[in-house]
């Protein structure tokens, strides 16, 4: 006898005895190119124009799920409950309660472009090529943007140099984004999809598009200079590049199967070492890494991280609540003279500050999972292995820039990272129902 479904779920397939009208017999089709749009549109639209197409996908997501049954949760999205239940512990608890209301419901909306993403990939795998076409057609134009400011005025570049850093006179561009983090960690975010694409796309347009796409992207990315992007790329690129490289050895004799990898690692290494040795921007930016507080934007970081662990230990359990606007009149409390802040600067502080420690439990149990997600997908054959790697070279990368940068929760970046999960969530599903 089958097991009833959890009451959570029960409201899912109410209407799918009903006659199927306009909107139902073509919302994949509907669905599909509101998400292209979206991404497409990522470093383009204004917060107007992204809001509308996110609040369109979770209506979207509701009126599929009402035409279509329950099925299994799977590991990801039960430890993305569990991230929403927090959330809203959170917000309920919080001394600044209807603040963080305003970020669980940016919360909310961006799990409804997740749940859609998921669901049109279970159902129709082949929309995940023509989503990473969308993104990267809109990262190609803002990395061209990018790379022609440094032919134009000067005047607006010059904001992003800093006078009290090391780093003085670099000139760093932010293609349509206005920020050089913000651009480096979209740019960080799409890199690993153009790569999946040069690999797995076939006819000759479609992989000149890619590697067109992974080219000025790396250049873009590269002259913002931003060094969280920086090292995450490196994490990004080099952790698909040795799972390829794995991959594409498994029929070889042992000992080179072995050895190869670690070449590989070796010779990365060394490119690293000699371009930063010999190229002196690269240089100069990666020795203000260890500059400590000499360096004006470490010492910011420095700062704002001390006056964030005092807000965790002042709310260890629920934390503040969700959302920059709760953080935003809480950190006034705790801050040093003279040390403004939009945010605490790294993701694993800023979850312990908006939702405590039990919120870090819970990232730490979302980011396992997805992970082991993605190595079963990996080690088997099939059209969703090159999408999983991609989105673990994405963890990846994005993991390492949020330990010093919170760009993450801007939606410019947090869509990609979500589109991440959903590529996984909806393999396993795949994976799930194969089996059965």
């Amino acid at each position: 006898m089958p097991s009833p479904e959890p009451l959570l779920l029960r409201w899912q397939g109410l209407l799918k005895d009903q006659a199927p009208g306009p909107l139902a017999r073509h919302l994949q089709l509907i669905s599909g190119a509101v998400l292209c749009v979206l991404m497409a549109g990522l470093p383009l639209l204004d917060r107007g124009g992204l809001g509308l197409l996110i609040g369109a996908s979770g209506l979207l997501w509701i009126v599929w799920t009402l035409r279509t049954p329950a099925g299994r949760l799977g590991s990801i999205n039960l430890w993305i409950l569990a991230t929403l239940a927090i959330a809203t512990l959170a917000t309920g608890f919080s001394p600044v309660p209807l603040a963080a209301f305003k970020g669980l419901l940016k919360l909310i909306s961006y799990l409804g472009v997740y749940a859609l993403m998921r669901e049109l990939l279970v159902q129709q795998p082949r929309w995940w090529d023509r989503i990473v076409a969308a993104l990267l057609s809109g990262s190609l134009y803002t990395s061209v943007l990018g790379i022609r400011q440094l032919y134009g005025n000067t005047e607006e570049l010059a904001r992003w140099a800093d006078p009290n850093s090391v780093a003085d006179g670099t000139i760093r561009i932010y293609g349509t984004l206005e920020n050089p983090n913000l651009l480096g960690g979209f740019l960080l975010a799409v890199l690993p999809l153009a790569v999946a694409a040069l690999w797995r796309w076939r006819p000759p347009l479609q992989r000149l598009f890619a590697a067109s796409s992974l080219v000025l992207g790396l250049i873009a990315l590269v002259l913002t200079y931003s060094r969280g992007a920086w090292m995450g790329m490196v994490a990004s690129l080099g952790l698909m590049a040795l799972l390829l490289a794995l991959r594409q050895t498994r029929g070889w004799p042992p000992l080179w199967r072995r050895l190869f990898p670690l070449l590989l690692v070796v010779l990365g290494s060394a490119a690293l070492v000699v371009m930063v040795t010999q190229v002196e921007p690269l240089r100069v930016r990666v020795l203000s890494l260890v500059a400590g507080r000499e360096d004006s934007s470490n010492n910011f970081r420095i700062n704002v991280w001390l006056a964030a662990l005092k807000m965790v230990e002042a709310r260890p359990w629920l934390g503040i609540g969700p959302g920059n606007t709760a953080f935003n009149l809480i950190y006034p409390l705790f801050q040093q003279p003279k040390f403004n802040a939009l945010s605490a600067y790294s993701i694993p502080l800023e979850i312990a500050v908006e939702a405590g420690i039990p919120g870090l439990i819970v990232l730490l149990g979302l980011v396992i999972s997805a992970v082991r997600t993605g190595l079963r997908q990996i080690r088997g054959e099939g059209a969703q292995v090159l999408p999983a790697l991609a989105a673990l070279a994405m963890v990846a990368g994005l993991g390492v820039q949020g330990l010093t940068d919170t760009i993450f929760f801007r939606p410019e970046v947090q869509l990609i990272g979500w589109f991440a999960l959903a590529t996984l969530s909806a393999a396993q599903a795949r994976s799930d129902a194969s089996a059965s």
